[in-house]
């Protein structure tokens, strides 16, 4: 199972079809508050739709708590579109930590100074980054296929 870490998302239409994604590809779903909602928005349960309650979701109040849970901090890659490695150089592994940052800004230095794997998705210089729930489907459709391959 891939784990899959929002840290303070701000758009419920994005965490519940990051949800969605959780649920299809069997990976569990974590969030670090604060939300930019409430987790019983009308936009969230519909862009989850009738899959929440097949979620596996734990919140936590903060990125310290969340840390306790990490059994191995060397398993956690923090996605940012200014990294310099690629996330289809990584050898991703099951149980692997997948870390994205709110919409409007991403990560913040202090959580990326909390660990040392920043990976990117490679993209044009048109854009600036995806979509959050693209770049989840993009790094855990990468890792379950690397998974897979093992």
């Amino acid at each position: 199972m891939l784990n899959v870490v929002l840290v303070e998302p701000e758009i419920p239409n994005n965490t519940g079809n990051i949800g969605r994604l959780c649920v299809g590809t069997e990976s569990k779903l974590h969030l670090i508050h604060p939300f930019g909602f409430v987790i019983n928005d009308a936009n969230l349960k519909r862009s989850g739709l009738d899959y929440w309650v097949h979620l596996d979701v734990k919140e936590y109040q903060n990125v310290e708590e969340w840390m306790t849970q990490i059994p191995d901090k060397s398993r956690v890659f923090l996605m940012s579109s200014h990294a310099t490695n690629s996330i289809y150089e990584n050898d991703f592994q099951d149980g692997d930590w997948l870390v994205f940052g709110k919409e409007s800004r991403g990560l913040s230095q202090e959580v990326l100074d909390l660990f040392d794997n920043h990976l990117t998705i490679p993209m044009s210089n048109l854009i600036r980054s995806f979509n959050i729930a693209n770049s989840v489907a993009f790094v855990v459709g990468e890792a379950k296929r690397q998974i897979a391959l093992k």
